[in-house]
């Protein structure tokens, strides 16, 4: 860059390795241009026809005819490629060295170099070994307090639950036993209220969506049914911190009937009137220790020493960028976003290595362009890199509220004010891009990029339209994608280059790096199958509510042939009650006075499709038809 000669080089060495062997399309003398100079187009007119028949090759005789039969194409083409031979970017000028007139007298204030003065006996190489031992040490500690004191086999995910939905416990929910006399201690993370459900769970006639799923606890002894998630309904009941985690004891109390909605410590939870095999309840003790989770303590401790080696260590840049990379994927992995509780380290190395390899080729195509121009500011590289960075490492909870969990179609028009959301994603992110495309332009460099963009789009929609895959973008995706646009030594830049590298730090240590394709069955978590659908005979006009209710049989529609189904299975008040070939099923077994849930679906094999929405009896003999689609 064009004010420190280590920026100079830096940038003749991407002028080197990137553009070399590229061809001319004209043959017009070199012009030299200073950083801040504009260039003037030359007119079609103005063209020398000795210049253009001097030259040996028929393609540059064809382009030079073809410049002067269209002039205006010509001009166009000039602005668009920017000046040649290519330019520099001169370094921003400090924000920070200001002056102040008071009459005739001028007094100068120049934070940075007073800073850099200040802070200069600590730039010492030998401080900054000291700062990496002391830091592996400490966080090492914290990741013990975090993850390796309590029992692991106490941890549980902020969707543990003890049923599954719909016949995920099999035949009278025995594959979920037992239902009684059962303790359980156990350590929940933090910001469990914050992990809802992503597809309609059906809870009798009602679908809880993009909630997290509590059934119960408004009754005095706070019972909740058994398929809540328990870590949700121990925030809900006062047990566990949803900023720090913590530790509780439930224990199981089988049969429970009419569990009540509740509200508690910003938590709702949905009632449901019938009876249900499996509930728990809290206890008020538990004899676990260490429970507290310290995901917020880590992030303040390591945003202190990142602001520490951009404020004082001060490290060559690309010492300073692999801290970054290294601490950024480090904090995600055993704090902020863990796979699991404990966080499995061998699948954490596994990332690490590749992630390695990504962040390189970060660094060769745009962060040793841009962070080597903030050398001498180092206060405004910390505001400038730090603050995105961190938005992006936290991508979980910085972008929480936006209504958009995946770039899936289905996901973004399920969701209320999902495509509301994406529009304006897009709308800021293509002002970004326009913007970064005028700075590539001014440096003649935007010929080679929209080429390389444009064939990456290419390959990109190939791929889109293989059989049987869809094409899911993942943000570590879109980060490695936008990063090479951002190689300019320029403030947006720092800030499009902090928050990529914290968005791919996220995206490959919380999830690994994911295809591009996936099968419609990875995409589909617990949504419907899209299967056919049976249908009850017995409706709203033919149940006889005359009949006693000990004597009533439900009946549905046979399955249709040649479809490969050979069967049925029947959810009654959630919980599969019937597999077989018969049409009909008796109520004898029922209680009366409660109100009944039915829902039915196809089987093959033993393995069920869709189940249809619920049907409704009340006590009083009224039939409910059921809803259309599936549950």
């Amino acid at each position: 860059m064009a004010s420190s000669s280590t920026s100079r080089s830096e940038s003749s060495s991407h002028l080197t390795h990137v553009g070399e062997g590229l061809p001319r399309v004209d043959s017009e003398p070199s012009t030299k241009f200073a950083p801040v100079e504009s260039f003037e187009v030359q007119e079609a007119a103005s063209l020398s026809p000795a210049t253009v028949s001097s030259s040996k090759h028929w393609r540059r005789r064809l382009q030079w005819a073809f410049w002067l039969d269209h002039p205006r194409v010509r001009r166009a083409w000039i602005y668009f490629r920017g000046p040649r031979p290519k330019v520099n970017l001169s370094d921003p000028a400090p924000f920070l060295s200001l002056t102040f007139h008071a009459g005739r007298k001028a007094y100068s204030l120049a934070l940075e170099p007073a800073w850099i003065r200040l802070t200069r006996a600590f730039t010492n190489p030998w401080l900054f070994v000291i700062l990496v031992v002391g830091y592996i040490i400490g966080f090492a500690f914290f990741a013990r307090a975090q993850s390796f004191i309590t029992p692991a086999d106490s941890f549980i995910g902020c969707t543990a639950t003890y049923w599954a939905a719909n016949d995920g416990c099999g035949l009278n929910g025995q594959g979920c036993a037992p239902f009684t006399n059962a303790t359980f201690d156990f350590r929940c993370p933090a910001q469990c209220s914050k992990v809802v459900l992503q597809n309609p769970r059906t809870v009798g006639d009602q679908q809880p969506d993009f909630v997290p799923l509590i059934v119960g606890g408004g009754d005095e002894q706070q019972t909740y049914r058994g398929d809540s998630f328990i870590c949700a309904a121990a925030v809900q009941a006062g047990l566990v911190s949803d900023s720090k985690g913590g530790c509780a004891t439930l224990e199981l109390t089988g049969n429970f009937t009419n569990f009540l909605p509740f509200t508690g410590h910003g938590l709702t939870s949905i009632g449901f009137p019938t009876i249900f095999p499996l509930s728990f309840r809290f206890h008020d003790t538990t004899s676990l220790t260490s429970c507290s989770d310290l995901r917020n303590e880590a992030l303040a401790f390591n945003i202190l020493i990142t602001a520490f080696l951009f404020l004082v260590l001060r490290p060559k840049p690309v010492v300073l960028y692999w801290c970054l990379v290294c601490i950024g994927f480090w904090h995600v992995t055993l704090f902020s976003q863990p796979r699991a509780s404990p966080p499995p380290l061998d699948t954490a190395f596994e990332q690490f290595l590749p992630t390695l390899f990504v962040a390189y080729a970060f660094w060769r195509l745009a962060f040793r362009f841009t962070l080597p121009a903030f050398r001498k500011t180092p206060i405004e590289a910390t505001v400038w890199y730090l603050a995105p960075y961190w938005t992006g490492v936290l991508t979980n909870l910085t972008t929480d509220k936006i209504p958009i969990d995946r770039l899936v179609g289905s996901d973004i028009t399920s969701r209320p004010g999902g495509l509301t959301a994406l529009i304006i994603i897009v709308l800021i992110l293509l002002v970004i891009v326009v913007n970064q495309v005028r700075v590539i332009r001014k440096t003649g460099w935007l010929p080679w990029y929209l080429g390389w963009y444009i064939a990456g789009g290419l390959v990109t929609l190939v791929l889109s339209q293989l059989p049987g895959l869809e094409l899911r973008l993942h943000h570590y995706i879109l980060a490695m994608v936008l990063m090479p646009g951002t190689g300019f030594p320029t403030r947006l830049s720092a800030i499009y280059q902090g928050f990529l590298l914290g968005m791919f730090l996220n995206g490959v240590a919380a999830f690994g790096f994911d295809s591009i394709l996936q099968t419609p069955a990875d995409l589909r978590r617990d949504a419907p199958l899209g299967s056919d659908l049976p249908s009850f005979a017995t409706n709203s006009t033919s149940f006889n509510a005359s009949v006693p209710f000990l004597n009533q049989t439900i009946f549905w529609n046979a399955f249709p042939e040649g479809e490969g189904w050979d069967g049925f299975a029947l959810l009654v008040d959630d919980v599969e009650r019937y597999v077989g070939t018969a049409l009909n099923y008796s109520l004898s077994a029922l209680e009366p006075g409660l109100i009944h849930f039915f829902r039915l679906a196809f089987t093959s094999s033993g393995s069920s499709g869709d189940f249809t929405m619920s049907a409704t009896l009340y006590p009083n003999g009224t039939w409910v038809d059921p809803l259309p689609g599936p549950s």
